[in-house]
């Protein structure tokens, strides 16, 4: 028997100020330091000895794990970054405010461009899909595989990837895996695991900094 922990992070900057962050590497608020610690205090409740430790490229993500291990007297265990479990690239609509958005192309819009499965936002411009995609950051990404604006559905196919080959085999070898992600990309693994409905996972939430735990035995994941 082995474990799994998902963690979205922490509050970011960005989260504050209620702006589309997708694929933009924005810091941890003040308030997201300290739902990572209490983050690491729930962990620690349940007992579980995380053996492997995975984040997105992203440092709010990243951050979140640090702070979790640091408090669980962790330090010395490596953090993996894996672009797959990134957040969903929101396209032209990174940086701009939520309510903002929503007053001028409308709430019924810029719900289904956040929560309908299939749907994509507007596609990043030109411009900046050059700049974006020739930052350090996303020096490991493949060119071709860079995002202009991606679909929940979208989301799930690299997530989907990077768990048959990371997770599952981990698992099945008994190692407890910590993995602090984004909304976009736990909602992703949850319809993975828990084998949600296209139609029903625009309801699905994932609160900043709350542990989600999954028991895996006899090849399957349970909510633990």
């Amino acid at each position: 028997m082995s474990f799994l922990i998902l963690v979205r992070h922490g509050k970011s900057l960005w989260n504050e100020e209620n702006r589309f962050t997708g694929w933009t590497d924005i810091d941890l608020s003040n308030a997201g330091i300290i739902e990572a610690k209490e983050a690491a205090k729930k962990i620690k409740k349940k007992n579980i000895q995380i053996s492997m430790a995975y984040s997105s490229i992203f440092s709010r993500a990243h951050d979140t794990c640090k702070i979790i291990l640091d408090e669980l007297g962790l330090s010395s265990l490596q953090i993996i970054k894996d672009w797959r479990i990134n957040e969903r690239h929101y396209g032209n609509l990174q940086g701009l405010n939520k309510k903002e958005t929503s007053d001028i192309y409308g709430k019924e819009q810029v719900f289904e461009w956040r929560r309908n499965y299939t749907t994509k936002p507007p596609l990043l411009e030109e411009s900046r899909f050059i700049n974006d995609k020739s930052l350090p950051i996303f020096k490991e990404i493949p060119k071709n595989k860079f995002p202009r604006g991606e679909s929940l559905k979208d989301t799930l196919g690299r997530v989907e990837v990077f768990c048959k080959e990371i997770i599952y085999n981990s698992l099945e070898n008994e190692k407890n895996i910590l993995i602090s992600a984004h909304g976009n990309s736990i909602r992703a693994m949850i319809k993975l695991f828990e084998n949600i409905d296209d139609e029903s996972i625009d309801k699905l939430e994932v609160p900043t900094g709350e542990p989600i735990f999954y028991k895996y035995q006899s090849k399957k994941l349970l909510r633990n």
